[in-house]
C-alpha cells in the first residue's frame, strides 16, 4: 500500500477555520428550491471524494448492487492491514534478535576460539608455581576465572545459535507474511481506485439515470418540498430588542460561527481513519489540531449557551418561581457569574500575552502556534460578559415589568 505523508499546513488549518464556517452559514440561509426532489451531481460527486472507498456514491444514487462491491474490497484492504501490522510487529521483534545473536556470536566465536591457548597457558603458570606460595594461589584463581569466563561465553554463544536459528525462521515466515498482506491491500486498493476512476467518469450519466428512477417512481398526490430559507435564523437572532439586542445578536451569530467547526473535525477524522487503517500512515496533526479546535469552541460558545439557556443548573427551586422572583434571583447570583468571567478574562490575558511574547508552540513535530488558542479565552471571557450584562438588564426590565422576556429556546 502507499504511504500518506500529507501534514496540514498552518495557513491551510487557520484558513478552514475561517473560511469554511463562512461558507456554511451562506448556504444555510439560502433557500431551497420548490419542485420535487432531485438527485445532485455536485452532492453526488462530493460524496464520491469523501466516501468513494466505501461506495456510498452508489448507495446515495440508488445503485446498491454495485455499491455492495466496495464494501468487500474495503473490508479485504482493512483484513489484510491488520494482519499486515502483525507480521510487520513479529518481523521488526525476530530482526532485532537475529541482530543481537549475531552480534553475541562474532564476539564470541573468537574469544573461543582462543580458549585453549590462554588455558595452556594458566596452567603451565599453576604447574610451574612452588606450591603453598602466594604465586601458585594467584595463579589457580586466574584460572578458575578464566574457566568460569569461558563457559559463560559457551552458555551465551549456544543461546544465541539458538536464538539465530529461530528467531531467523520467525522473521523469514513474518517478512513473507507481511509482503503477502501489502499486496493483497494494494490489489484491493487499486480495484477501488479503478472503479472510483469509472464511476468519476461515469457520475453525470449515473446521476440522470437515478433522476429518471426518482421521476418514474414520483406519485402524483406527493407534494414537493417547502422552501425554506434562512430567515426564521435570523428572526430568533433578534428576539431581544432594546440596547442590548446587539449583543444577543453577536452572542447568536458568534455560537452558529463555532458550530461549524464540528463539521470539519467530520471530514479531518474520516481522513484520520482512512490514513491510519487503510493506507497505515497515522497523522501527527489531526488529533491535536481538533482538540484544540474544539477548546475554542468550547470557550468561545459559552455566551451562546448563555443566551440560549443551555448551561447546566439545578431548577428545584428555580423553575416553580414567578418570573420576578426569577429575575431577582439572577440579579442577585449575577455577582458569581461575574466574579468567574472577569477573572476568566484577566488569566486569559495573561496567558495569551505571555503566549504571543514567547511565540509559544506545541510539543509535537506538527509545531502550531499556541497564542491564537490562548487569545481564544479571552474573546470567549469578553463574550461571555457582554452577555452577561445582557441578560442582567432583561432581568431588572422583568423585576420592573413583571414581563419575562422570551428566551432563544422559546423562540
Amino acid at each position: 500500500m502507499p504511504s500518506l505523508t500529507f501534514v496540514l499546513p498552518h495557513w491551510l488549518y487557520w484558513a478552514l477555520l475561517f473560511v469554511f464556517p463562512v461558507v456554511a452559514m451562506v448556504l444555510a440561509r439560502r433557500g431551497r428550491r420548490e419542485g420535487p426532489r432531485v438527485y445532485s451531481l455536485p452532492l453526488a460527486y462530493f460524496i464520491l471524494i469523501t466516501g468513494g472507498m466505501l461506495g456510498l456514491h452508489r448507495f446515495y444514487l440508488k445503485s446498491i448492487a454495485w455499491g455492495l462491491i466496495f464494501l468487500p474490497l474495503f473490508a479485504a484492504i482493512l483484513y489484510a492491514n491488520a494482519h499486515q501490522r502483525d507480521a510487520r510487529a513479529a518481523y521488526s521483534d525476530a530482526a532485532n534478535i537475529v541482530r543481537v545473536s549475531k552480534g553475541t556470536i562474532e564476539r564470541e566465536e573468537p574469544r573461543l576460539a582462543a580458549a585453549d591457548a590462554s588455558l595452556a597457558a594458566l596452567r603451565a603458570q599453576v604447574a610451574e608455581a612452588e606450591e603453598g606460595s602466594f604465586t601458585k594461589r594467584a595463579a589457580e584463581r586466574r584460572l578458575q576465572r578464566e574457566e568460569r569466563r569461558l563457559e559463560s561465553s559457551r552458555t551465551r554463544l549456544e543461546a544465541a545459535r539458538n536464538d539465530l536459528q529461530e528467531q531467523q525462521a520467525i522473521a523469514d515466515t513474518s517478512g513473507a507474511n507481511r509482503d503477502f498482506w501489502e499486496s493483497v491491500a494494494f490489489f484491493a486498493f487499486v480495484a477501488i481506485a479503478v472503479l472510483i476512476v469509472v464511476d468519476a467518469l461515469l457520475m453525470p450519466f449515473l446521476v440522470r439515470r437515478a433522476n429518471r428512477r426518482l421521476a418514474e417512481d414520483e406519485t402524483a398526490d406527493e407534494e414537493p418540498l417547502p422552501k425554506l430559507s434562512g430567515e426564521f435564523v435570523k428572526d430568533r437572532a433578534a428576539i431581544h430588542a432594546g440596547p442590548t439586542g446587539w449583543i444577543d445578536r453577536l452572542s447568536f451569530y458568534t455560537g452558529e460561527f463555532v458550530s461549524y467547526w464540528a463539521v470539519i473535525a467530520v471530514f479531518v477524522y474520516y481522513y484520520e481513519v482512512v490514513a491510519r487503517y487503510v493506507f497505515n500512515s497515522p497523522t501527527n496533526w489531526a488529533h491535536e489540531g481538533m482538540y484544540l479546535m474544539f477548546g475554542m469552541q468550547y470557550l468561545i460558545m459559552g455566551a451562546y449557551a448563555m443566551l440560549s439557556e443551555s448551561h447546566v443548573r439545578v431548577d428545584i427551586f428555580y423553575a416553580p418561581l414567578s418570573p420576578r422572583r426569577k429575575a431577582l434571583a439572577d440579579i442577585l447570583t449575577s455577582v458569581f457569574f461575574f466574579i468567574f468571567a472577569g477573572t476568566l478574562l484577566v488569566t486569559g490575558w495573561i496567558f495569551a500575552a505571555d503566549a504571543t511574547r514567547v511565540n509559544e508552540v506545541s510539543f509535537t513535530e506538527w509545531q502550531l502556534a499556541y497564542w491564537p488558542f490562548k487569545w481564544a479565552i479571552v474573546v470567549g471571557a469578553a463574550l461571555l460578559i457582554l452577555q452577561g450584562v445582557a441578560k442582567l438588564a432583561q432581568d431588572f426590565r422583568t423585576l420592573a415589568t413583571g414581563t419575562p422576556q422570551p428566551t432563544l429556546r422559546e423562540a
